[in-house]
């Protein structure tokens, strides 16, 4: 690159990272990091463990957000300086050029993030997959899309905690419901809700004959403590069981496992994975406050919709991607339009640029 391209590229990403400092709102979140600070130096701020705790993972993620933004200005002054030696040295200018080479990653990055704004955008998720019709087959694909979450889910450096992972008979996963903690990871995922098809040959049949499968994925919000759910513990009824498992050594010979009815509504919860059955008490009441907390949505938005006179289409239950293995590879997203030949890349977890993709997509709209 030519010194003057370079700097005309120093006044485009110079301009980028003026932008960013104002649709991340720097100086609000340096603000709010101080009084979050404050508040976890301030006496007994740790008596009420679950409310300190969000507290400081909530200063945790403002803390990451300011932090990104001071490297990517840093590193625009390193550019700079770099720039001004290249007349004399053209070692400084590949180093100038390298620089923003890595400044227009972190931009992307902080563009990124800047979208996930919304409510519980920031925090963690809660991800539920359950198999359509097709049996075995669509019990092998659950288990295949929980291994492409979790793998993906890895490689962003998330941590993901099984709460309620049922085998299914003879093969794959009865249903997966699993807490993501990371990041943005329920802004991010929520790019995943709704109804997930799959055509290949199936593994099952002696014929070898094509096969479509479907199964069905929901993203909640894990609520914060203080977000109000109107959920009255009287109306839950609490059974407990022995939890499901392979067998052998591994199989629970305790009634560890829970299952919540909330009678007003018939939603029912379960969770296994935990230890104890106190802790599946608690997981499967964070995922009843969030199907709650949903349910209530849908019932604002359609009164909302009955006073607008238009009629809403309803993401959860259509559907938004094929997966197809026979006979090409393809996977493509019906929404946004990305499609890749590497199929199993995908299903081991590359799934960037299907969930930027859908961002994009929907940030248009």
């Amino acid at each position: 690159m030519e010194l003057k391209e370079i700097a005309k590229e120093l006044e485009a990403v110079a301009a980028r990272i003026a932008d960013a400092r104002g649709f991340l709102h720097i100086d609000d979140k340096a603000a709010d990091l101080a009084r979050l600070d404050a508040q976890i130096a301030s006496p007994g701020f740790w008596d009420d463990a679950s409310r300190a705790q969000q507290v400081s993972k909530e200063a945790s993620n403002l803390r990451d957000t300011i932090a990104e933004y001071d490297e990517a200005a840093a590193l625009l002054e390193d550019a700079r300086a770099a720039f001004e030696l290249a007349g004399e040295d053209a070692a400084f200018a590949e180093e100038s050029e390298e620089c923003l080479g890595r400044l227009a990653a972190m931009l992307d990055g902080l563009e990124v993030a800047s979208w996930f704004s919304g409510r519980f955008d920031g925090g963690d998720a809660i991800l539920t997959v359950n198999p359509g019709q097709g049996g075995l087959e669509a019990q092998d694909w659950t288990e295949m899309l929980y291994r492409m979450y979790t793998r993906y889910a890895d490689a962003k450096g998330w941590r993901v905690a099984d709460l309620d992972v049922v085998p299914g008979e003879g093969i794959g996963l009865d249903r997966a419901v699993v807490q993501v903690e990371g990041r943005n990871a329920y802004g991010m995922l929520r790019s995943e809700a709704g109804v997930h098809r799959l055509v290949r040959i199936s593994p099952t049949d002696d014929k070898k004959r094509r096969q479509t499968t479907f199964a069905s994925v929901e993203v909640l919000p894990v609520m914060p403590d203080d977000i109000e759910v109107d959920l009255n513990p009287a109306d839950v009824r609490v059974d407990v069981y022995r939890s499901s498992g392979p067998g052998g050594q591994c199989v629970n010979t305790t009634d560890s496992a829970v299952r919540l009815t909330h009678q007003p509504t018939g939603i029912v919860v379960t969770c296994q994975n935990e230890k104890s059955q106190l802790q599946n008490k608690e997981a499967a009441f964070r995922v009843l406050r969030a199907r709650l907390y949903e349910l209530e949505e849908r019932k604002r938005a359609a009164e909302l919709d009955a006073l607008r006179g238009e009629r809403m289409d309803n993401s959860f239950g259509s559907q938004i991607r094929n997966y197809v293995l026979y006979p090409y590879q393809m996977v493509k997203d019906l929404r946004s339009g990305v499609e890749t030949g590497n199929v199993d890349a995908v299903l081991g977890g590359d799934l960037e640029d299907f969930v930027i993709g859908y961002h994009k997509w929907h940030a248009s709209q």
